[in-house]
């Protein structure tokens, strides 16, 4: 029976945090958009790739210096 005293401050306590922190997320718009996101993964860019650029030599770029 003794355990009581603590058991019921402590679900007490944890029912609180955890509606607090229910408060808080939909405070902070953690709800507004839950489907978006794993649609985006699948969505394709529809712009090509642009080409690398070409590889210069650092030896041909810069002046030759003949002693």
């Amino acid at each position: 029976m003794d355990i009581l005293f603590l058991l019921i401050p402590l679900g007490l306590v944890l029912v609180g945090l955890i509606a607090w922190f229910f408060v808080w997320s939909v405070n902070h718009r953690q709800f507004d958009d839950m489907e978006g996101p794993a649609h985006e993964i699948l969505m394709d860019d529809d712009r090509p790739a642009q080409p690398p650029l070409p590889a210069t030599d650092k030896k041909d770029a810069s002046p030759s210096r003949k002693p």
